[in-house]
């Protein structure tokens, strides 16, 4: 899972900057083999610190980052492999 080619969408390519597309591709290939097909990934503004959650349900996985950088975002998104490809998406496009 998530070993396929990687898309995403215009709203992820506008909104989120590529350091944080990465950073997101990066933690789920960290993840152990038993991975769910559908990731989170909350972003909040923490007092100009970049809060990142990073969550999902089977098996139920749930880790925080704080990552210092000059302009925090808010948003969430969400990650879904389909065993074909992965995409990256904004919730709002979902």
């Amino acid at each position: 899972m998530f070993n396929n080619q990687r898309y995403l969408t215009r709203g992820v390519a506008d909104e989120i900057p590529l350091e944080l597309q990465l950073f997101m591709w990066s933690c789920i290939d960290k993840l152990p083999e038993e991975r769910d097909y559908f990731q989170v990934f909350k972003f909040e503004n923490l007092n100009g610190i970049q809060k990142i959650t990073h969550f999902f349900e089977q098996p139920k996985y749930h880790m925080e980052y704080l990552i210092t950088t000059e302009n925090p975002i808010t948003a969430k998104v969400y990650i879904i492999d389909s065993n074909k490809y992965s995409t990256m998406l904004l919730a709002s496009e979902y």
